[in-house]
């Protein structure tokens, strides 16, 4: 009884702040419900941008490989697997079009940690996610750089009861998962302990990976109304190939991509996430949240396979490759966020101060030479790399709700950034700064129409600073056919949301839903000034750019039914018509980029449809309660034709795949066993994964889908297994 007392007393506050969204009609206050660090504060109907929420017992129950398998019940976002549970997000089509290691346009955030890695993907530990949360549209006015569609908001689990657990499950291609857990709460304290091992051979050739956790998380209360809250996650993964063949006749010949090789493999990441985050309320409806973080990532791999030896012979051996990169990355951090609530208006103020650390170095592995003929034979060994770029950030952000009437509540948010980076190239005794300060914000109006319909409309920004090798990528290459341009602006993105959240009851059953037409800009879109991943000639030099933009709008719905009926169902639709603007010089390469005859036709861009983007997209899931303690699921996830390429001649069909899971409960003298089974593409659905193209890979001076480069689905796949609670 003291236990559960204890555990309440510090979320007294945020009870009454979540609680409090009809404030002015039920306790005279408002609240706000914003946050960077913590999750506590949560409640959907006074957010005035389009968001979406996901419970880790919803991740857990979907006994999922990969977090693109829940993600996509939520409108307007897309995914692209990397290789097992390593996932690249995108929101509203936004860097859609990008699919080396760029950043995706999307803040990722886990207890408060931003976590960019080195690929522009994340690494998500799906057994240790207590909530997700999803935000729409621009969201730097809360999360600065690269919020350009939105963030993704993830806390961990916690201690809460005495329990333990172990699981295993086992799949189609030598799929493995053995796991291990346990909580316990004091009268002081709670924590949480966890060990898990994932790994498969893989459905393509060198597919094979292993991800390996430990994380844990302690909560002491120091007082009735203070805690310090310690976590740490500590992850080993080694991961290959993507699976990825070379146009559409080796996709049908050979889905498993048994001939060619990827350019980058053998990825071995090591990443280490350690936060302390220091919680106090105080008596006159304020709270103070206190964050700081470390996150390191290291990151080995290979690149560009070797084609001919130091004597000019033929290499065919699928592990050759000439360069080893070697990536360290560190972020740290402090946040601070303070909250006040009245009858008049609520406000929260945060600091947001980082010091981030990119190093990067490389080196030949082998000695090679590029060509049979040529004299020149490069030496295993040889640095070709190896500089350091310190990003600092400083940045003051501020929410503020007003109550304009008895159901109407205005908020507002400013964020301004101050971010300066420092680059050192210690090969060439080459140094670089650059500064920059934005500004973001977002203004926003939520009306209760009645005590289950509220309406919402918004306007929030998003920017995307320049890196330093877009602003000095001559300089940094050595290479005359680049330029330099120094005067890059950021990018931004201007996001509108309408819409509507709420309930209603029909049919015998209660609905939630909401939906939003959302219309978002993107300007000072930063681009090569010849196209993507286009090789630059004497003629055409290649200059980063702010070339124009992109415009994507939509609808947005997510309909949900009663869970606690016999018969229950989730709904998410998209309807997404993303293009291009302006995107003035873009130039197909004809040809081998080594050789005279190479050219390159001038393409204008405007209106194109951006690649991989389906106008439509539909998940649904139905539930059937065939007792208190068994549960049958059945998914469809369809999705309409879309383009592989921005010049829009290559386009893919659309897709339909149907999914099924069983789920079985049963308790015995204090045991609690879950079984379960599940079965993806149930029909053997032939489609792709990923699609894309930007040029005349096979070099034969024809654009066709030859050029593609995809990674076909695996087809059907079977999971089952077991976990016991006690």
């Amino acid at each position: 009884m003291a236990n559960n007392r204890r555990l309440s007393q510090s979320l007294i506050l945020s009870t009454l702040l979540s609680a409090s969204c009809f404030a002015t009609e039920n306790l005279g206050i408002i609240g706000i419900d914003s946050t960077t660090i913590d999750d506590r504060f949560h409640s959907g109907q006074t957010e005035v941008s389009s968001t979406a929420s996901i419970s880790g017992e919803t991740v857990d129950e979907a006994h999922i490989e990969n977090l693109q398998q829940v993600l996509q019940a939520i409108p307007g976002i897309t995914t692209e697997i990397k290789t097992g549970d390593t996932l690249k997000i995108h929101i509203r089509g936004v860097e859609n079009q990008r699919y080396m290691g760029e950043k995706p346009g999307v803040a990722v955030v886990i207890d408060g940690v931003p976590v960019f890695e080195r690929t522009g993907a994340v690494n998500i530990d799906l057994d240790n996610i207590a909530s997700i949360k999803v935000i729409k549209g621009g969201a730097s006015y809360l999360f600065g750089d690269d919020a350009l569609a939105g963030a993704v908001i993830i806390t961990t689990k916690k201690g809460a009861i005495n329990r333990s657990s172990v699981a295993s499950e086992f799949g189609s291609f030598g799929y493995r998962k053995l796991l291990a857990e346990t909580s316990f709460a004091k009268d002081s304290f709670n924590g949480r302990l966890q060990i898990s091992e994932r790994k498969s051979d893989g459905y393509w050739k060198d597919s094979d990976y292993l991800a390996r956790y430990a994380n844990g998380k302690l909560q002491y209360y120091i007082d009735d109304t203070s805690d310090l809250t310690f976590g740490i996650e500590a992850s080993h993964r080694e991961k290959d190939s993507h699976g990825t063949v070379e146009g559409i006749t080796q996709a049908i010949n050979d889905p498993t991509s048994q001939e060619g090789r990827d350019y980058t493999r053998m990825y071995d990441v090591d990443l280490l996430k350690l936060f302390l985050t220091y919680s106090k309320d105080f008596g006159n409806n304020s709270n103070l949240l206190v964050n700081i973080y470390h996150y390191g990532d290291n990151t080995e791999f290979v690149s560009s396979p070797q084609k001919y030896s130091s004597t000019g012979a033929v290499v065919t051996a699928d592990d050759a490759y000439t360069t080893g990169n070697d990536y360290h990355q560190v972020q740290r951090g402090l946040k601070s966020e303070y909250r006040s609530s009245g009858e008049n208006f609520a406000y929260l103020f945060g600091a947001d101060v980082r010091n981030n650390v990119y190093e990067n170095k490389t080196a030949y592995l082998v000695d090679f030479k590029t060509s049979a003929f040529s004299p020149t034979v490069y030496t295993a060994g040889t640095p070709t790399g190896d500089n350091k770029t310190t990003e600092e950030v400083y940045a003051p952000y501020l929410e503020v709700k007003v109550p304009l009437t008895d159901a109407t509540t205005l908020t507002l948010n400013g964020r301004y950034d101050n971010i300066q980076l420092d680059y050192d190239d210690r090969l060439n005794a080459l140094s670089l700064q650059k500064d920059f300060n934005v500004y973001s914000h977002r203004i926003g109006l939520t009306h209760n129409l009645n005590d289950s319909t509220t309406l919402f409309v918004s306007r929030s920004t998003g920017f995307r600073a320049p890196s330093i090798d877009q602003l000095f990528n001559g300089t940094i290459s050595l290479d005359s056919k680049v330029l330099n341009n120094p005067d890059l602006k950021p990018e931004q993105a201007v996001n509108y949301d309408l819409g509507a959240r709420g309930n209603f009851s029909a049919f015998n059953n209660t609905f939630a839903y909401e939906t939003t037409l959302f219309l978002l800009d993107r300007k000072n879109y930063i681009m090569s000034s010849i196209g993507q991943y286009t090789a630059a000639t004497a003629t055409n030099p290649q200059k980063y750019e702010n070339i124009g933009g992109m415009r994507s709008r939509g609808l947005e719905l997510s309909l949900q039914s009663d869970a606690k009926k016999t018969f229950s169902f989730d709904l998410a639709y998209t309807y997404l018509d993303a293009y291009f603007t302006q995107y003035d010089n873009f130039y197909l390469g004809l040809g081998s980029p080594y050789l005279p005859s190479y050219t390159q036709v001038h393409y204008d861009l405007k209106g194109n449809t951006v690649p991989r983007t389906s106008r439509h997209t539909l998940n649904l899931t139905g539930n059937y309660n065939l007792s208190a303690s068994t549960v049958l699921s059945a998914e469809v996830t369809a999705k309409s034709s879309y383009y592989a390429d921005e010049l829009n001649q290559l386009k893919m069909p659309g897709y339909e795949v149907f999914n099924l899971l069983a789920r079985h409960s049963e308790k015995y003298k204090g045991y609690t066993f879950d079984f379960f089974a599940r079965i993806d593409n149930v029909f053997d659905k032939f489609y792709f994964n990923t699609a894309r193209s930007s040029g005349d890979r096979d070099y034969n001076f024809v654009y066709n889908k030859e050029d593609l480069t995809l990674t076909v689905n695996p087809g059907r796949v079977y999971t089952a297994g077991l976990s016991v609670k006690f």
